[in-house]
């Protein structure tokens, strides 16, 4: 029986909404205390960011000449890596491999920006705590 009216629907019954801009928020929207005005402001200025202007360099640095934080708890200071925005920086993870970054975003806990990945860039973020040393260039 219910197979018999699972079809059965007019044309009209069908509604077609363009979702984009039903659930597109304006920061004038929300209240000023709402802790979302700010995460959709740095969403725009992100999706706002370009690409690198080139490859990286093409040497791979010593992680002796980086600023190295020591094995620790904490993260590292946001001021440390912040005169690294939108320069060539080549990050030593805690874990993983090393990789050249194009920083556009530092926050209290995060980096995020364009890594270097297979020959294109690629975005990424990454927690602050998850960095162990880095090398701007």
């Amino acid at each position: 029986m219910y197979a018999e009216n699972y079809r059965n629907y007019d044309d009209q019954d069908v509604c077609l909404y363009d979702f984009k801009q039903i659930y597109d928020l304006e920061t004038e929207d929300l209240p000023p205390q709402c802790p979302f005005r700010q995460m959709i402001t740095l969403q725009r200025s992100i999706q706002g960011a370009q690409q690198p202007p080139s490859a990286p360099p093409s040497f791979t640095p010593q992680q002796t000449q980086a600023k190295q934080f020591g094995a620790s708890t904490f993260a590292i200071d946001q001021g440390a890596i912040e005169p690294c925005l939108f320069r060539f920086v080549y990050i030593w993870p805690t874990r993983g491999n090393g990789f050249w970054a194009w920083l556009v975003f530092v926050g209290r806990r995060s980096v995020s920006g364009f890594r270097w990945d297979r020959g294109t860039w690629r975005f990424f973020g990454m927690d602050l705590r998850q960095i162990s040393s880095f090398q701007c260039y």
